[in-house]
């Protein structure tokens, strides 16, 4: 009963042994690809140690799924031109291709083909939920330079808010500080797509560069462009238990 308690979906299953995403997983799952213990899967079966998953009737090796120890979290310096995508296969240079690492990871918050700095990539799904879910006010930490100098008025601007008209949203009050005649640092608690490029666009500001230099506890540091480290045990305990909630 105990260990039936502490299986997890075949989706995140598959994911974690590498096999593919875990909305991938869906797919071969629906196609009838996959079987548990002899009998085609379903999504949503759960899956403990003493199953047995084949794919296309090879044997799923699972045996490192069910240890908390084994999760692997990448901090890595995204250059500029890289693509946080796993499926454009338009794309030239994408993340995943880029990392070779011996275990299948995924990133945790895109930042866009312009821009650059801190991602943070890992094999535990539970993980990237956590530190992806908005209502967690998680921060992330942004370099950015402007093209021209930035109004004393549109800083406070950026704090309290901006309606950004194509998202139909405002965003969250933010943190912004000066640190030059045409950079700022600005620090987010949400997500929204290029949301810093078009916060400052409505403001009649355009991004000559982006710098993601921190999220959450984990800082870019000394990496550099298309390097990356793995995180320490105690530096991945500590993502999970950042919470800026009030």
């Amino acid at each position: 009963m105990a260990e039936r308690m502490n299986a997890i979906r075949i989706n995140k299953y598959l994911a974690q042994c590498g096999i593919c995403s875990r909305r991938d997983a869906d797919l071969l799952i629906q196609a009838g690809r996959v079987s548990m213990n002899g009998i085609p899967a379903q999504n949503g079966d759960r899956i403990t140690r003493e199953d047995q998953v084949l794919v296309d009737g090879k044997l799923v090796d699972g045996s490192c799924c069910f240890e908390k120890s084994n999760t692997v979290v990448l901090a890595y310096y995204k250059p500029i031109g890289v693509v946080c995508t796993e499926r454009d296969e338009h794309a030239k240079k994408k993340v995943t291709d880029e990392i070779q690492y011996t275990v299948r990871v995924t990133y945790a918050g895109r930042l866009d083909k312009d821009s650059e700095g801190l991602l943070l990539l890992t094999n535990d799904g539970d993980l990237i939920n956590h530190m992806m879910r908005g209502a967690n006010l998680h921060e992330k930490e942004y370099v950015v330079k402007l093209d021209r100098r930035i109004k004393d008025e549109d800083l406070n601007k950026l704090r309290n808010g901006i309606y950004l008209k194509e998202l139909k949203q405002t965003t969250r009050p933010c943190k912004v500080d000066k640190i030059g005649p045409y950079t700022i640092k600005i620090v987010l608690t949400q997500g929204l797509n290029r949301q810093i490029r078009r916060m400052c666009q409505t403001l009649h500001y355009k991004v000559v560069s982006l710098k993601r230099i921190r999220v959450m506890s984990v800082e870019l540091g000394n990496l550099k462009p298309g390097e990356y480290r793995e995180l320490s045990k105690e530096e991945i305990e500590e993502l999970w238990s950042d919470d800026r909630r009030e």
